[in-house]
């Protein structure tokens, strides 16, 4: 077999042990006959949001192994039929072949990817949190430029971005930012996001022209919606109102239409001051405030479950996730997974897909993920 057709098949057969180690391969099978024999009992319809979770469940159980099935099945196949066409001398059906099998690894890397957003609220909206760190101009620049990735990444994923909260920086830039995106999956793939970024570059605010490191944090949460039960006691809230900064017309910038909330016993702060009127800020807030909540126990649970893999990610400053180096070139290093890649200085987020995909494989397997790509 061709070098090229090998590639593809390892690069298969690995994406296939990934996803059967992360699924517990017999275990899965067990639990979706077990389900399945629920699903046929009229007596599950009587508790409609157990029935529900039961569904989601074996949905997604059910695609994740049929997904597995049809690749192994394709891929076998394939390869027969190639190695057919290599004894007769078919070097277009080699060709042929070759191209589907391309076409298959691409495949089998998207049905990984989504089988390990498999999470309790991977499938849930999701809020992305942008915040300037030390450095002035710097970093409030730098922040702006992570805000707008993410929203092109967003808007290139089919998702629907809204701005829930901003504050711009004196010079240039973003203090802080708050966006909220709504479509499949947007907490599954941008949770390996939150963290410390750091960006190395030569200063397009500096006259000596000397090389600057700006830094910026991100924290992702998911929505929390009407399935999951959150308790927050109104005692534990204190509730601040104050002018909306920047455009807004006359009546956002001459009321305390803007509200931020303190959950005091976790020193949690949320804030909007998007909306016209207090009653839609202190509500989006109060939403906010929840999907953090949310967040942080989801946190306790995955470091219980792992501490020591939870450890590992402590690196530098906080959870560092990506240190860019921009100018001439740009150069993107994961500091979690070990992943790098180059690609021109104006397409910031062209190799995004690839981290967030490096970092999910991660927190199944353990081991870093190289990933070189240079354009």
């Amino acid at each position: 077999m061709r070098a090229e057709a090998q590639a593809h098949v390892d690069q298969i057969n690995q994406a296939l042990e990934l996803l059967r180690r992360f699924l517990d391969w017999d275990r899965a099978l067990r639990r979706l006959d077990e389900l399945n024999n629920r699903v046929e009992d009229p007596a599950l319809w009587n508790d409609p949001k157990a029935a529900q979770e039961v569904m989601r469940e074996r949905r997604r159980l059910d695609e994740a192994i049929s997904a597995a099935r049809a690749i192994e099945t394709e891929l076998n196949d394939t390869v027969e039929l190639m190695e057919m066409a290599e004894a007769e001398g078919d070097t277009a059906m080699v060709d042929e072949g070759v191209a589907g099998l391309a076409a298959l690894a691409d495949r089998a890397e998207r049905d990984k990817v989504k089988a390990l957003l498999a999470g309790e609220a991977d499938g849930n909206d999701t809020y992305i949190e942008v915040n300037a760190g030390a450095g002035g101009t710097e970093s409030q620049d730098w922040a702006s430029m992570l805000q707008r990735m993410y929203a092109r990444w967003a808007e290139r994923h089919g998702l629907k971005v809204e701005l829930v909260d901003q504050h711009s920086g004196e010079q240039a830039g973003i203090k802080s930012a708050t966006l909220l995106l709504k479509g499949e999956n947007a907490y599954g793939w941008a949770k390996t996001e939150s963290g410390v970024h750091r960006l190395v570059r030569i200063s397009p605010y500096d006259s000596a022209a000397r090389r600057h490191t700006s830094f910026a944090s991100v924290w992702v949460y998911p929505v929390v919606d009407e399935n999951i039960d959150i308790e927050i006691n109104e005692s534990d809230l204190r509730i601040d109102t104050y002018r909306a900064s920047g455009a807004g017309g006359q009546h956002i910038n001459t009321t305390d239409s803007a509200v931020r909330i303190t959950h005091l016993p976790t020193n949690i702060v949320v804030q909007c001051q998007n909306q016209r009127s207090q009653h839609k800020n202190r509500a989006e807030a109060y939403n906010q405030l929840r999907a953090r909540l949310y967040e942080r126990e989801l946190q306790i649970r995955e470091q219980a479950a792992n501490a020591e893999n939870a450890a590992k990610t402590d690196i530098g400053w906080g959870h560092q996730i990506r240190s860019y180096v921009l100018q001439p070139y740009q150069l993107v290093k994961d500091l979690r997974t070990g992943a790098t890649s180059t690609a021109p200085a104006d397409v910031l987020d062209g190799d995004l897909d690839r981290f967030m995909a490096a970092a999910l494989s991660q927190r199944v397997t353990g081991e870093k993920v190289e990933v070189e790509d240079v354009d």
